[in-house]
């Protein structure tokens, strides 16, 4: 529930933002039936409006969603067994949200049933296309989406996300070199790789502490 009651604003921001660009209502609605990744489809309709090219539009998507490998990596070791048409349904709606609460719940229990992913992950694209919907159909009603903050709707949904995964000191070393390396990537004008630079280096910088810490509690006990 938490999952469709933040996907409902978001996803009618973006379909605001979509008729905004000058994007029809089909293609808003089936951005979000195959493609269904709040980022990618956040900057899909920003570079629409500069009138990006294909090629600009899909080496970016491409760079900003890399981290989902990192995110199907992780879930490997409670899918195991699963079958490969399964595994691809996973994979295709796995979102930001959605993995964390799947990695919460593989911790917890130790593996995850199907069923419940499908269930999840199903729900979170329903009402996803459901917010593009409405909100590509009344978004030619709205003048100017940035005025009411619209625009500030996925970063916001991140930062929630953020904050209910900083649970120790490691955690918080990671979102601070992620976010230091991602903003000081974007004032050098290397935002394009800024995403995947700051996971790499975050990623480091959680394993060295984290290791750190397991051996001075290991010396303790």
């Amino acid at each position: 529930m938490p999952i469709v009651f933040g996907y409902l604003p978001i996803a009618f921001a973006y379909g605001v933002l979509g008729r905004a660009a000058g994007i029809p209502l089909w293609g808003i609605v089936f951005m979000s039936v195959i493609v269904f990744a709040g980022s990618a489809q956040f900057i899909a309709v920003s570079l629409l409006d500069q009138g990006a090219s294909a090629v600009t539009l899909v080496v970016t998507t491409l760079l900003v969603n890399l981290r989902h490998l990192l995110y199907s990596s992780a879930l490997v070791p409670w899918v195991r067994g699963e079958k490969r048409g399964r595994l691809a349904w996973v994979a295709a709606e796995l979102t930001d949200e959605s993995f964390v609460l799947l990695s919460r719940v593989g911790e917890r229990e130790g593996h995850l049933r199907f069923p419940f992913i499908a269930g999840l992950q199903g729900a979170a694209q329903l009402t996803w296309v459901v917010g593009s919907v409405i909100g590509g159909t009344v978004g030619s009603l709205v003048r100017d989406p940035v005025e009411l903050g619209l625009d500030y709707a996925l970063i916001a949904m991140f930062l929630g996300l953020l904050a209910l995964q900083i649970r120790k000191w490691g955690d918080l070393v990671v979102a601070g070199v992620a976010s230091v390396v991602s903003i000081s990537m974007e004032l050098a004008g290397a935002d394009s790789y800024a995403v995947i630079v700051a996971t790499l280096l975050a990623a480091g910088a959680g394993f060295f502490f984290n290791g750190a810490v397991s051996e001075e509690e290991e010396e303790a006990g």
